[in-house]
């Protein structure tokens, strides 16, 4: 098996985390649909809104957790791959 690389895998996953937020944010504004359901974001995400701006600090938030999770993920997988 092959190992993966951390930080790359990280990376993959900070953006594919952050652009769904901030993609759902704007959906979700530009058709009204959802956005209950996305306010849920807001506590795992201090300072998201469902508004422009917390599009943003959503992609911000999204790209963090997204790349400590996978980044973690990809770290233990290499350690138990051994």
């Amino acid at each position: 098996m092959e190992r993966l690389d951390a930080k790359r895998f990280g990376l993959a996953g900070g953006i594919l985390y952050g652009v769904t937020i901030f993609g759902t944010t704007l959906l979700a504004l530009a058709t009204g649909l959802g956005k209950e359901m996305l306010t849920l974001w807001s506590t795992w995400h201090p300072g998201y809104t469902v508004t422009y701006t917390g599009s943003v600090i959503g992609l911000v938030w999204g790209f963090a957790c997204g790349f400590i999770g996978a980044y973690v993920f990809a770290w233990l997988y290499n350690k138990l791959e051994r």
